[in-house]
């Protein structure tokens, strides 16, 4: 069983990912487990152990294993982090992103996003208890597939030019491939209760110090020659994290198009060097 808080806090995002992809909710997990609802809330949240006997019956309960639920989740393989398949999400989440997009968070009501979702009201609230918890299940797969794109893209680069040219790209693909997802991550964070915010907020900041580190790097060895670092770090990643402002499928530039000319952005505010 996990020892670390760090362990603790991984198999608490499976298992949260495993529960709401078996469509049940915090609830009627709890339920089934014979624990209460805070109890199963404090393991999702990497508060607490979980024993190996209720890990064994979660994994029955959303139809998977405890290894699966154990092992880190496969990242993609390096060439694949510019691919962007089409989004496939359960229809209250595709509904949510879609209201959410569309009228804001709290402009949007459950009736709209069941409407969205060719579901009734009652059909949404069955696998989700509030709308909050929709916009936080949003919320976490887009920084878990950010996240990871971002570390593949940054290790396929040798030395910290390539490796921050790599997550300017990926920066830029996402969020224009994925530009409703974008939007509702820099749009709503405000709109996040705690301890959520605090989770998801860290998230960000973990791929803000991924191009924090290669411009410190790239400064260090005398490739990149701003005299202001972190700050040009911060201006890369705001300019790709505003993409879906303005960007749309039906303007001129393509996402890969748009991620060239970002990457030439990018290399011009951190000085490259010769």
């Amino acid at each position: 069983m996990p020892r670390s808080q760090d362990e603790r806090e991984l198999l608490g995002e499976r298992l949260r990912a495993a529960r709401r992809d078996a469509g049940l909710t915090l609830r009627e997990v709890a339920r089934a487990l014979g624990v209460s609802a805070g109890t199963w809330s404090a393991v999702e949240n990497g508060r607490t152990r979980i024993p190996a006997e209720r890990l064994d019956a979660a994994a029955h309960l959303f139809g998977t294993t405890p290894d699966d639920l154990r092992d880190s989740p496969a990242a993609p393989a390096p060439g694949n982090w510019r691919e962007f398949p089409p989004l496939r999400l359960a229809a209250p989440l595709a509904g949510a992103l879609e209201a959410f997009v569309e009228l804001g968070y709290h402009g949007a009501t459950i009736r709209d996003v069941a409407q969205r979702a060719g579901l009734s009201v009652a059909g949404v609230y069955h696998h989700w208890a509030t709308k909050q918890d929709l916009l936080v299940a949003l919320l976490d797969l887009t920084m878990e597939d950010l996240r990871q794109r971002c570390g593949v893209a940054r290790a396929s680069g040798d030395g910290p030019v390539e490796r921050f040219t790599g997550l300017v790209e990926c920066l830029a693909l996402f969020h224009t491939h994925r530009r409703d997802l974008g939007f509702i991550g820099a749009s709503e964070m405000r709109s996040v209760d705690e301890p959520h915010r605090t989770r998801i907020a860290e998230a960000r900041r973990e791929v803000q110090r991924m191009v924090d580190d290669e411009v410190l790097e790239g400064c260090r060895r005398g490739l990149m020659t701003t005299p202001l670092p972190r700050e040009a770090a911060r201006a890369v990643v705001t300019m790709c994290t505003a993409l879906p402002q303005w960007w749309s499928p039906k303007g001129g530039f393509s996402p890969e198009v748009v991620a060239r000319q970002y990457v030439g952005f990018a290399l011009d505010l951190v000085r490259l060097a010769g």
